[in-house]
């Protein structure tokens, strides 16, 4: 039992999966989930409980028992107290305190990240203003590589999702050009397919890695598939340079998405063994989201932020090229309306980043959320300040197979121009060099018949 005193009134949580539920800044899926606080004032309370518990209590207590759960056994298996004995003493309103301190740099959040459990990581970014997430992320810098560089300083790369709502070849194509155009490609060139099956996910590796060879681009490729599907793609000596999978933050959510930690070992050991990769061998894609596990029924009556940083510590298990957290996609019975994507989108960058994952966003809503595209340039320019590793780069900003707005290629043009931002130093060499770009410049020269890229491109794909 944990309480506080606000003012003549006494408030009490009966265990810490409530203290961090109702300390959450609103959102509607945990009210769905009946967990939240049932106002204003007792979550302000449970913020001012939960930043005078000491770090400590998060070592006492198991939100889901180890021995039911294999997230939390991973959680515990990977603690290091050695790391933990550098802010062991701290509390998690003065650990707040220690993250913003000018004393606190990028070597020293390296040295505590195998210290810290996801739960103190979600509990921290709780009691934390969006000014804090934002200065927060931005000291915490983690750089990977497969064909090129991403996350290095002052840099911002773009994932270029040509989704396509037949797979239809030549749209795909069409969709590439548009983002190569426009400097998009350089996180990856990565497919959500129409259609999930071993047939159809490499005719799309295929497209993708001809188009990479042919035009010699220093980027890397991916279809969305099940990691399953990309196992076997791998067997059958396919073209794959990425194994793809979405995640969460309990065992029974991931069974929901049939995978478990031993399948995505298997996975990832098998893409290394294939050494498509030059740079490093960053070989995994994950995404996530918060919610997926209320609507699986595998949340154990945890709210959904605790849910969504549970889920890095399975990704940074696998050391991931890119994770993005697809922060509107789930719809308003999740994330309500744009201030609670706003929210959402940088706790999980600041969350992710804290932990050491390459952390991208997946700027978004659906057409049913209360949200607009003013919302989401709210977002997108904070995240740019923040140092987010990637975003989503789509033709219009409008998925037409997936049916989501979501950020476009010219939204990555704002943020690295308004920011000094410049894509991966392999990508912006090879921009230069095919004519896209003027040398020290990330603006396209955007020329109707400027560059080599363009009338090799078509002469191919007409």
């Amino acid at each position: 039992m944990y309480h506080t005193t606000l003012g003549q009134k006494v408030f009490r949580f009966e265990s810490l999966k409530s203290l961090l539920a109702k300390a959450t800044p609103l959102r509607s899926g945990d009210v769905l989930a009946s967990i939240s606080a049932i106002n204003q004032e007792e979550r302000i309370a449970a913020q001012f409980c939960l930043a005078d518990l000491p770090l400590k209590e998060f070592l006492n207590q198991e939100l889901i028992p180890s021995s039911e759960d294999e997230v939390t056994a991973l959680i515990q298996r990977k603690f290091d107290p050695s790391s933990f004995s550098h802010i062991s003493h701290e509390t998690v309103g003065s650990f707040r305190e220690w993250i913003l301190s000018d004393k606190v740099g990028e070597e020293e959040i390296k040295q505590i990240r195998y210290g810290l459990t996801p739960e103190m990581v979600a509990a921290v970014s709780k009691i934390m203003s969006l000014q804090d997430l934002v200065l927060g992320a931005k000291k915490c810098r983690v750089v990977t590589s497969f064909r090129n560089t991403i996350g290095e300083k002052d840099r911002l790369s773009v994932r270029l999702q040509p989704n396509h709502p037949t797979d239809d070849p030549k749209g795909i194509a069409a969709s590439i050009l548009d983002g190569l155009l426009l400097g998009a490609g350089d996180a990856v060139i990565g497919i959500n397919p129409a259609t999930d099956n071993l047939p159809n996910s490499r005719k799309l590796l295929e497209l993708m890695d001809s188009i990479r060879v042919r035009y010699e681009i220093p980027t890397q490729t991916c279809v969305l598939c099940h990691v399953t599907t990309s196992i076997e793609l791998m067997n059958q000596g396919a073209p794959l340079d990425l194994v793809f999978q979405s995640i969460g933050g309990t065992q029974k959510l991931n069974e929901s998405f049939g995978i478990n930690l031993a399948m995505l070992r298997e996975a990832r050991e098998q893409a290394l063994s294939l050494k498509r990769f030059t740079k490093g061998n960053h070989v995994m894609y994950f995404e996530t989201g918060q919610g997926s596990a209320l609507s699986a029924n595998a949340h154990h009556g945890i709210d959904q932020q605790t849910l969504e940083v549970r889920a890095y510590a399975v990704a940074r298990e696998f050391s991931p090229l890119l994770v993005n957290t697809v922060v509107g996609f789930i719809g308003p019975e999740y994330l309500f309306n744009g201030k609670q994507i706003v929210r959402a989108g940088l706790e999980d960058h600041f969350c992710g980043k804290l932990m050491g994952l390459p952390m991208g966003v997946d700027i978004c809503y659906t057409n049913h959320a209360e949200a607009d595209a003013d919302d989401m340039d709210v977002l997108m320019t904070m995240l740019g300040v923040a140092g987010t590793n990637f975003i989503m780069g789509i033709p219009g900003s409008d998925d037409i197979m997936l049916s989501y707005q979501s950020t476009s290629f010219h939204d990555a043009l704002y943020l690295r121009q308004s920011l000094g931002l410049k894509p991966a130093p392999e990508f912006e060499h090879w921009l230069e060099k095919m004519g896209v770009v003027a040398e020290g410049s990330s603006i396209p020269l955007l020329k109707s018949n400027s560059g080599k890229l363009i009338s090799k491109y078509t002469q191919d794909f007409t």
